[in-house]
């Protein structure tokens, strides 16, 4: 989540919009920015209540162990049509490759 907050200026430059997501509670989000993270100037959705259903509609919400209840690691770009142009999970300990998304944006900023 770092990542992106460091590459804010270059996303506004292709017109894209950072939103996290995550089946912790706004409360939670709060107290991992203070605590943790730092404060990110992108919005952090919570998909608390009712618990994970957006991740379920993304098909990104663990069922099973290790860690069932929480969402996979993923990444989606979407672009102003609603149509989901690339998706990608990772292992929860690996950190996407910001130039993935770069490389998506690009692609679509020449369509």
């Amino acid at each position: 989540m770092p990542a992106y907050q460091a590459e804010l200026a270059k996303l506004a430059g292709y017109d894209a919009q950072v939103v996290g997501i995550s089946i912790d509670s706004i409360y939670s989000h709060i107290a991992w920015q203070k605590q943790d993270i730092g404060w990110m100037d992108y919005p952090l959705a919570s998909d608390f209540y009712p618990h994970g259903e957006v991740a379920k509609l993304y098909d990104i919400f663990r069922e099973k162990p290790p860690i069932p209840g929480i969402n996979e690691r993923a990444i989606f770009v979407v672009d102003k049509q609603g149509i989901i142009q690339f998706s990608k999970v990772y292992d929860l300990g690996e950190q996407p490759n910001n130039n993935e998304v770069f490389e998506v944006l690009e692609r679509l900023k020449t369509t």
